[in-house]
């Protein structure tokens, strides 16, 4: 009977770490040739079809993050090498078609899951939806291009980050993988 308090003690430490496990939703790719492993908060919406692009919206925030696979022939890319030739000018250009205004902020090598990726952010001056903050990763395994881009109201920023940051630190490039951050 002296146990029964040691093992109740035992039983309720263990439930927030059992409550952490189950806010992660998590999507694999269902095509073997373009593996990879989404992990994001559980109250996330999906959308996507087999071997295009898989989009994410966040129900209480104005959250979008939106994942491509593409086949590649430059096998050799490599995050730093992409920092190196980045182009401010045309990417903030590129953006500008999408949103009016775009200035490119930070860029750096950050790390998925499963290996280096090139990110950077930037900032639209808005439009309807009023200011936005992108932040677009990217990385190359194998035969495969991966970027994963995520939107959200600038105004936003304090709540939607960290789970743009905890979507891009758990992103692999393999199948099955399994948390590293709690979204």
């Amino acid at each position: 009977m002296r146990f029964v308090p040691a093992i109740v003690a035992l039983s309720l430490s263990l439930l927030p770490v059992a409550a952490l496990a189950q806010t992660a939703g998590i999507s694999g790719s269902p095509l073997p040739d373009q593996p990879y492993t989404l992990i994001y908060p559980d109250v996330m919406v999906t959308s996507g079809e087999a071997g295009g692009p898989l989009t994410i919206n966040h129900p209480g925030l104005p959250l979008q993050c939106v994942l491509t696979v593409v086949p590649v022939e430059d096998t050799g890319w490599t995050a730093e090498g992409a920092l190196a030739a980045l182009d401010a000018a045309v990417v903030a250009a590129g953006w500008s078609e999408t949103f009016p205004g775009f200035t490119l902020g930070a860029s750096l090598v950050t790390r998925y899951q499963s290996n280096p990726a090139l990110q950077y952010e930037g900032t639209s001056t808005g439009g309807e939806q009023g200011p936005i903050t992108l932040v677009h990763t990217e990385t190359v395994d194998g035969d495969n291009g991966y970027t994963l881009d995520c939107f959200y109201a600038t105004e936003m920023a304090a709540d939607a980050r960290p789970v743009v940051d905890a979507i891009i630190a758990n992103f692999s490039t393999k199948q099955d993988a399994q948390p590293v951050v709690t979204p």
